[in-house]
């Protein structure tokens, strides 16, 4: 029996966001906002953290600097009850951080500075920690130089050797990055990237083509996360779209990470697939209403009650 329910594997950033950002002053000009916070982010991390606030039991493997960004977000898992025994701590880096200068209009211009997790690296040794679990969830293929060579693939091959759940999303997609696909792919069951990321590396515009482009490609199931207008959804047996539910958007800082980590929690606790997207839709939600990629999500029972009265658009 697996010890943990998912291992989040990938992109972990710190992000120091502020809100709202009208415009950067001129010159050494100040000019004051109304709030500013720090949080664990990425596309594993931000997937992570709701995961567990949803109840799941996780682990994760990373890479964070020797640094007081690393301790912050360490600190962060552990007050969620994350195990940290996977992730690895690097004299060479910094730990991947970006600040964010929220718009008034919740959209995220973001400056990032690589770090740490462009050398988290995984030995084949290393496999059966990491797949101590029922689900693999691989974020941020794109930014993880060390795992962008080939070893990620091995990863996921061996998860499903391992018959585990794999979900997979990436992030700041290139003309490069459909080459790094062809080797996770075919060890993926559901690929998760937004649509307008999805878009651009197929190079198709409509949904239903751009399922089959990944599919072809190996990838048994998309899920295409579309913002506010809800999520695609792609499966061997049929084709179907979910709406995003009403709320006041703050920031839409980890939304699709987020949305990866309720679908995981759904999944997880064995809701069907529509009902994990919902529960994966209603997590995005709520972290829009708040500032940072966990804000809004307290636990599963404040979610469900959420997705039972909240308006869908």
């Amino acid at each position: 029996m697996a010890t943990f329910d998912a291992t989040f594997a990938g992109l972990t950033i710190l992000d120091i966001a502020g809100r709202p950002v009208e415009s950067i002053p001129e010159g050494g000009g100040v000019a004051f906002i109304e709030e500013i916070r720090m949080n664990p982010a990425g596309t594993a991390s931000g997937a992570l953290i709701n995961a567990a606030k949803l109840g799941l039991n996780c682990t994760t493997s990373a890479c964070v600097g020797d640094d007081e960004k690393g301790e912050f977000i360490t600190d962060s898992y552990k007050r969620l009850n994350i195990d940290c025994s996977l992730i690895q701590i690097t004299p060479d880096a910094s730990t991947s951080s970006t600040i964010l200068p929220i718009r008034p209009n919740g959209e995220r211009p973001a400056l990032h500075c690589r770090g740490a997790s462009d050398h988290w690296y995984l030995e084949e040794a290393d496999f059966d920690k990491v797949c101590d679990a029922r689900f693999l969830h691989h974020g941020g293929t794109g930014l993880l130089n060390a795992m962008d060579k080939g070893q990620s693939g091995k990863l996921l091959q061996y998860a499903k050797s391992k018959d585990l759940t794999t979900t997979f999303d990436l992030i700041a997609p290139t003309e490069h990055t459909v080459e790094l696909l062809k080797d996770v792919l075919p060890f993926v069951d559901f690929f998760m990237p937004s649509l307008e990321e999805a878009q651009f590396l197929s190079g198709k515009d409509k949904p239903d083509q751009i399922a089959d482009f990944f599919k072809a490609m190996g990838a048994q199931n998309c899920i295409f996360k579309c913002g506010a207008d809800g999520s695609y959804i792609s499966t061997a047996d049929r084709d179907f779209t979910l709406p995003a539910y009403k709320v006041e958007v703050s920031d839409t800082t980890g939304c699709g990470d987020s949305y990866c980590g309720g679908f995981i929690a759904g999944l997880s606790l064995g809701h069907s697939l529509e009902d994990a997207c919902r529960l994966g839709t209603a997590t995005s939600g709520l972290v829009a209403t708040g500032l940072g990629s966990d804000a809004g999500v307290i636990d599963l029972k404040s979610t469900l009650e959420f997705m039972a009265s909240a308006e869908t658009i």
